[in-house]
């Protein structure tokens, strides 16, 4: 079997490492920071715990997949999965409150005409309708199958499969997320509250093709979930599984470059100037074997606030409060998980904007923001801890901070499973089919399907 060095010990890095590993490769993980999971991160202090990065999982089914292919015990007995209900309540400049439900398209109605007015719940709901059509047109050649390097993108990849009429000035280009779900929506807060859903995606709802409607319809079919003890939880889980199938992790070994001989990937060569072979190599992370015009992404920057006081029993789990003097929402987690917090008489919350990649928005801002939507945080803080662009880059090694999003039919999109070098292949948000736990769990399930089946294997490993 293959020696297989894997750059980066992030979600779809140890995705692909865990199956290559259980189908009998020898796989060596080389980690530049201390630790594994990517922005799949965790900062403790005082008896309070946060997640750093992603605090809810959409499509659990990915990881479900991954354990279930990997060994005897599932995810469900690995960690404690519980859906999040109301998904989320969105709070709107005036007043206005929806709580959004979690995977009931009844609900989802009767709270929209509930919150914003007759008419809206049905609206919304014939939306989702063309957006199921765009996930049954791209769930297999976007998400199912392996993306080479050089190969031309499926059609319904290049281009909006979502049907729309162009009118005006749009006539000539396809209209954008933004400006499709306000025209079918035809309410400003309703339209906000779906490029909200966009937007946590880590996707510009303003410059995102219309296809991108298949997100907010990935989260409501599939539900939100949580991790109980934080999503790190996941990322613990899935090292521990890396590690009872064989895989080797060198943490704080940066490389620097892939090692090449004879026309191809040969291994890694380290900070150090030490080379490590292999007979292939995964890049899983920004750096080496990244292409240089991989595409831009907004970053993300994170309050954590440890807070006085007990959690109110009708919080819900996820808050997105829009702003009018600002079209990106603040999102504030407050999960009830006695894990991350010291007591019952007190809390731990998670503020989180997105902003262009390089910037931090101010985090007096956010908490303002929060407090004038009437959550009453400020108060409260006993301390907090501030996780800016700067820190995710350093965490990450994305350059300006930046947290790639999934890829979408009608976007130019560069992201490939392999490199015109031979014996190199990509998986991770930098790679196909992109950003997003569950998309990067899909690029390690891809890379192995090609090294284990062979380059020619068409998908489904």
């Amino acid at each position: 079997m293959a020696r297989i060095a894997v750059i980066g010990a992030g979600m779809g890095a140890m995705a692909a490492a865990a199956r290559l590993a259980t189908a009998g490769h020898r796989v060596e993980v080389y980690e530049r920071t201390g630790t594994y999971g990517g922005s799949v991160g965790r900062f403790a202090r005082d008896g309070f715990a946060f997640d750093t990065g992603p605090g809810l999982l959409h499509l659990p089914a990915v990881y479900r997949d991954l354990f279930v292919k990997t060994g005897r015990r599932p995810l469900e007995d690995a960690v404690d999965m519980r859906q999040v209900e109301p998904a989320a309540r969105h709070l709107f400049p005036g007043g206005r409150c929806v709580d959004f439900p979690n995977s009931s398209r009844g609900k989802a109605i009767e709270a929209l005409d509930g919150g914003l007015g007759p008419g809206v719940g049905e609206r919304w709901a014939a939306l989702m309708g063309k957006a199921r059509d765009v996930w049954d047109a791209t769930r297999r050649p976007l998400l199912e199958e392996p993306l080479r390097a050089g190969a031309r993108r499926p059609e319904v990849a290049r281009r909006d499969p979502y049907s729309a009429p162009r009118r005006g000035v749009l006539r000539r280009r396809a209209p954008s997320f933004a400006h499709t779900v306000l025209r079918e929506l035809g309410d400003s807060r309703a339209a906000a509250l779906l490029s909200a859903q966009v937007a946590g995606f880590g996707v510009d709802p303003a410059s995102a093709p219309a296809s991108a409607v298949v997100l907010p319809y990935l989260e409501h079919t599939f539900g939100t979930w949580y991790v109980g003890g934080g999503l790190r939880a996941l990322a613990e889980a899935l090292h521990e599984r890396c590690r009872e199938r064989g895989v080797t992790f060198r943490f704080d070994a940066e490389v620097r470059a892939v090692h090449e001989a004879a026309g191809r990937a040969a291994g890694v060569e380290l900070a150090d100037g030490s080379t490590e072979s292999s007979d292939l190599v995964i890049a899983a992370a920004p750096g080496p074997g990244r292409p240089a015009d991989a595409p831009t992404a907004p970053a993300r920057c994170t309050v954590l606030l440890a807070l006085r006081g007990g959690r109110p029993a009708d919080t819900p789990h996820r808050t997105l409060v829009h702003r009018a003097d600002s079209p990106a929402p603040v999102t504030v987690l407050r999960p009830d998980d006695p894990a991350l917090r010291p007591d019952d008489d007190h809390e731990a919350a998670v503020l989180t904007a997105h902003v262009p990649a390089g910037r931090s928005p101010d985090p007096d801002a956010l908490l303002a923001a929060a407090d004038a939507a009437g959550l009453g945080l400020g108060p409260r803080v006993l301390w907090r801890e501030v996780r800016t662009a700067a820190d995710v880059a350093t965490q990450t090694g994305a350059p300006g901070g930046a947290v790639p999003g999934p890829a979408l039919s009608g976007q130019r999109d560069t992201r490939t499973n392999t490199a015109e070098l031979p014996g190199l292949y990509r998986a991770g948000g930098w790679a196909h089919p992109g950003g997003g736990l569950a998309h990067a769990g899909m690029s390690g399930a891809l890379v192995a399907g090609l090294i284990v089946e062979g380059d020619g294997w068409q998908g489904s490993y």
